[in-house]
């Protein structure tokens, strides 16, 4: 299972995250390309990161919502969301390409990769912004229990999913992500690190009410915002080796 981040989220004088620090211990970066966070420099500083340590590189695109971190829905028409995607995608695809790099993969940020989630409609117009970029790319989304029917979804449209479980985060008996709003949504160390085991060592994690969920995941989301959120990338590091 490989490690992916979200990177790349500062903004001119405005740091967000230890880039530097957890570039190292990953696999996948999932760059923000501007319309929540990130900018010219931050890109170019961030893409050459992720050639020093051989890191594949995702474009991580939202809403165009730079004041709101891109956490808040918006109401876009299907074509609109086709545009918003493609031109965060080419922005880090042309710098990218500019330093000898390419991009693999998508994977939406806050409000959008929700919406992606619970809105079929938004969904679609994801996968049509995937499939009608110039080259191809996977997609990457949250491992749930209907992972056949987005297989078959974006299978019609000739798009490779991926599918992550995020380390840190509480299930619901769905297979969705609790609300942060909602206490214990957000697993603190021990808890964390004994559903990375329970998702290496079985395939499942146990959801919010107790039960025990089947998840198959190809990678495995983790933050770098801190010194201590660090720490614990090391830790599952280890846990995967």
């Amino acid at each position: 299972m490989k490690l992916n981040c979200d990177l790349g989220e500062s903004f001119g004088s405005w740091q967000m995250g230890l880039d530097v620090a957890v570039m190292p211990h990953i696999d996948m970066a999932n760059i923000a390309c501007g319309f929540h966070a990130g900018d010219a420099d931050v890109m170019a500083h961030t893409l050459n990161l992720a050639k020093q340590y051989g890191v594949a590189i995702g474009a991580h695109p939202s809403y165009p919502d730079l004041q709101g971190f891109g956490r808040r829905s918006m109401a876009l028409s299907h074509q609109e969301i086709v545009n918003c995607i493609h031109y965060q995608i080419a922005a880090l695809d042309g710098m990218a390409r500019s330093n000898g790099l390419s991009l693999s993969y998508v994977k939406p940020h806050g409000a959008l990769y929700n919406d992606m989630m619970s809105k079929p409609a938004v969904f679609a117009a994801v996968l049509d912004a995937v499939t009608g970029y110039y080259q191809p790319l996977k997609l990457m989304i949250l491992a749930t229990t209907q992972q056949q029917h987005y297989r078959e979804l974006a299978a019609a449209k000739g798009v490779t999913l991926l599918f992550e479980a995020f380390a840190d985060r509480r299930y619901t008996d769905a297979g969705t992500l609790a609300l942060r709003s909602q206490a214990g949504a957000v697993l603190h160390e021990e808890e964390m690190l004994a559903q990375v085991r329970q998702l290496i060592q079985h395939g499942t994690v146990t959801t919010e009410s107790g039960n025990t969920l089947a998840l198959s995941a190809d990678t495995l989301c983790v933050h770098g915002d801190n010194k201590i959120a660090v720490a614990q990338i090391e830790k599952i590091r280890t846990l995967l080796a």
